[in-house]
């Protein structure tokens, strides 16, 4: 080596050595000097004057050294392990001394020789639960234990090894992902920690794999980002995946360890799919008769999305009158529901056919695919019984009021709109026609007058009729019939009120008295104009006279002003008043007029003679001793009768039960009531040739006669079928006891009366004691028939 290169070198060793000897103890620098024979003579011998020189430094400080950090890697063993051995210059063989441990895990974790300084490691070590320890040593006398040197303070380092695996603390994952969705596309993040050293070699350093979920996902092995590894993943097909990761430390190389966690990834639905109908032909049967509104068929597009991707709406988008139906969408279901907007009639069209749309109400009109399905609705229209149908809903006729019984007013007509055509009845609903003043022609609907009709009580009568088929009768129609009552002059007028004129004493002549006005109950077509008239016998009359006002009221004057009182008190003037109807009505109205005291202004005072008489002036207090007088004779007359009424009644025999009798005066019916009904009919139908009419009812409310038709002229079924429908539809009929007798079995029939009040008994075994049960009203009856019985017996 060149002279220089050799300078230079061993400038920098003492340079060095000069800086270690300040911090470093000798005994640590002992193994370096054995292992410098490498280095020149005079390098090592420098060397060694400096160790010498720090050796000899140290004794003069404190005596004795040792090692101030011990590194020892964490270990599972069960033997003790060395950590290290402290030394002081005083153990020379002369002195007994002793070494002392103390500090963190002293005497548990770390034990120390006594003689030859050794520490041991006792149990076992984990970085990950303590990285150091700090401890203290000192030097004592063995025999006096007095110190020998000042404590030193020193670390053991716990040194890692790779004895953790790494774990996925927040694991397993759940992730998501729209189907669909390009290579490449993040998915989720994973992350695992390892509990080692990551500043020391690569024990903590974590690479990422996927064991399971390729090829639909991967993983990148630094970041753990997971991404979508495979392109067209249909949630239709496969809608969840478990992804295994694995993490592995030491940079994934052999020997490692490793940790897994599970992700399951979840498809999210995309609008991919359009709804699609589960046929083509739908074909449905509807009734005629169904309701505006109601439900007639469904349809269903499927569609393989979820969610809002899936749902559609329905449209009808051709068809022949497709106004008369609708579909709509069941938010539930999401089913189409066909539905009527019009009434069916199967007379006017037997069948539609529709063509249906169903759409998704969310899609992308970007995406060129047609998101809807169209199908065929066929629908056939089946035919119901109808009930009749009017001609109209509503009839409007007229009738004079003075228009006599039987008078036709006018027909409703109705008919049976189905194909087969059934015959119809026509009935007055007896709810709107309580007074029974009109009838109707079952059989084709002639409504005429029943009685006589008034206009001043009822202008117009609302009755509904009702048609029925003869072939079903239950089904049945209505019509309102609004007949109006026109009017005639058949009513006089007559004053307007109840007139009564007072006439001053001292009035003046020509004096109005009173005005008197008219009116007529008859309905004023070009309004009323009366004509005013004092009757032949008062033309000439002396005292009064009267006057036209031209607004249909007279004004009534007096001639002279020498009325009194005491002449006479009441003057009677009577006034025929004529209307201008065709033919006139006129009537004769008398006006009553009084003779009365007036003051000098014209105020009536009084209006009869006693008054006039009467003397002006009466006390108070002959007032007030008649009033006494009245009120003392009702007094007696109350004590009177009071003391009339406590007097007890004196009754001779104590069995008079006079005021007990019960009346029975309705015998109720029995088989000599046969009058309710023609009877006659039932029990032989070839000897009917007319109508008899019931005798329960009000006289006055009678039927019209009806012609019988069938077999030998008389049909009993439609008798009674009539008959029936007149009960049911009459509110008026009153529930008399009368019992009906059916003895005809009909023609060929051997079989007898069935009615059990036909048979005749003359020992009853009847026990009546059931009456007394029936309440108060029965039981004297009860107690009638009960002594009855018992006379009977004795």
């Amino acid at each position: 080596m060149p002279k220089r290169s050799e300078e230079m070198l061993t400038d920098v060793w003492t340079s060095l050595l000069l800086v270690w000897i300040t911090c470093v103890p000798y005994t640590s620098m002992t193994p370096i000097i054995s292992q410098s024979k490498s280095l020149q003579t005079g390098s090592t011998a420098l060397l060694r004057g400096l160790v010498e020189g720090q050796r000899i430094l140290s004794r003069a400080k404190r005596g004795w050294v040792w090692n101030q950090m011990f590194v020892l890697e964490e270990f599972s063993g069960p033997d003790p392990i060395l950590v290290g051995r402290l030394h002081t210059d005083l153990d020379v063989g002369s002195t007994p001394i002793k070494y002392v441990l103390a500090g963190e895990g002293a005497g548990t974790i770390f034990a120390i020789n006594e003689i030859t300084g050794d520490i041991h490691a006792m149990k076992r070590l984990d970085r990950e639960e303590k990285a150091e320890y700090t401890l203290t040593a000192q030097v004592t006398n063995r025999d006096t234990d007095q110190p020998l040197e000042p404590p030193s303070e020193f670390i053991i380092k716990v040194q890692d090894i790779n004895d953790n695996p790494p774990q996925f603390v927040e694991g397993p994952y759940r992730a998501s992902v729209p189907e669909m969705s390009q290579v490449g596309t993040s998915v989720t993040r994973v992350t695992a920690t390892d509990a080692d050293d990551p500043v020391y070699g690569n024990s903590a350093k974590l690479v990422y794999s996927i064991l399971e979920g390729q090829p639909y996902f991967s993983i990148d092995p630094n970041t753990a980002i997971i991404k979508i590894a495979l392109h067209g993943m249909d949630r239709e097909m496969r809608e969840e995946y478990l992804v295994v990761i694995q993490a592995k430390d030491m940079g994934g190389h052999m020997g490692g360890l490793s940790g897994t966690t599970t992700v399951t990834v979840t498809l999210t639905d995309v609008n991919d799919n359009p709804p699609k109908f589960s046929k083509s032909l739908y074909e449905f049967v509807i009734p005629e008769e169904l309701g505006i509104g109601k439900p007639g068929g469904k349809v269903k597009a499927n569609d393989r999305d979820i969610g809002e991707n899936a749902k559609s709406t329905y449209n009808i988008i051709d068809g022949d009158e497709k106004d008369v139906f609708e579909i709509t969408t069941d938010a539930q279901t999401q089913e189409g529901i066909l539905r009527l907007k019009k009434p069916l009639n199967f007379e006017t069209k037997k069948s539609y056919t529709l063509k249906v749309e169903a759409a998704n109400i969310r899609f992308d009109p970007n995406s060129g695919v047609p998101f809807k399905d169209t199908a065929t609705v066929k629908i056939a229209v089946e035919d119901s019984d109808e009930p009749p149908v009017f001609s109209k809903p509503t009839f409007v006729l007229q009738v004079d009021e003075n228009a006599p019984i039987n008078t036709v007013i006018g027909t409703v007509t109705a008919r049976d709109p189905d194909v087969t055509g059934s015959l119809v009845r026509y009935f007055i609903d007896r709810h709107t026609d309580l007074e029974r003043q009109f009838n109707i022609n079952v059989d084709d609907g002639k409504i005429t007058l029943a009685k006589p009709l008034d206009r001043e009580t009822d202008m117009w009568h609302n009755i509904t009729v009702t048609a029925t088929e003869i072939r079903n009768h239950s089904q049945i129609s209505r019509a309102i019939v609004a007949i109006r009552v026109l009017d005639i002059n058949d009513n006089a007028p007559e004053f307007a009120t109840e007139y009564e004129a007072f006439l001053c004493e001292n009035g003046k002549p020509g004096q109005v008295i009173q005005t008197v006005s008219a009116v007529d109950k008859d309905e004023p077509i070009q309004g009323h104009y009366f004509e005013y008239r004092l009757i032949p016998e008062m033309l000439n009359n002396p005292n009064f006279t009267i006057k036209n006002n031209g607004d249909n009221s007279i004004s009534v004057l007096a001639k002279h002003d020498t009325f009194r009182r005491q002449k006479q008190e009441m003057y009677f003037l009577p006034i025929i008043v004529t209307d201008n109807g065709n033919p006139p009505m006129s009537s004769t109205n008398t006006l009553t007029i009084r003779v009365c005291g007036c003051s000098r202004e014209g105020i009536v005072q009084s209006c009869n003679v006693e008054a006039y008489v009467l003397p002006i002036g009466l006390s108070m207090g002959a007032l007030i001793a008649i009033l006494a007088c009245i009120i003392l004779l009702l007094v007696v007359l109350f004590v009177t009768l009071r003391r009339h009424k406590n007097k007890p009644l004196i009754i001779k025999d104590d069995e008079d039960v006079r005021e007990n009798i019960i009346r029975y005066d309705d015998e109720g019916g029995g088989e000599e009531d046969t009058e309710a009904f023609d009877i006659a009919t039932l029990q032989n139908p070839d000897g009917i040739n007319g109508y008899l009419p019931r005798k329960d009812i009000k006289p006055d409310l009678q039927f019209m006669p009806r012609q019988s038709g069938g077999p030998n002229g008389v049909d009993v079924d439609e008798f009674i079928n009539v008959r029936l429908h007149e009960a049911d539809n009459d509110p008026t009929a009153p529930p008399y006891d009368s019992i009906q007798i059916y003895g005809y079995e009909g023609r060929g029939s051997i079989a007898g009366s069935l009615s059990s009040l036909e048979t005749a008994s003359s020992d009853s075994d009847q026990n009546y004691d059931y009456l007394r049960e029936w309440g108060p009203r029965f039981r004297r009856l009860g107690e009638l028939y009960s002594v009855g019985e018992s006379d009977k017996e004795t």
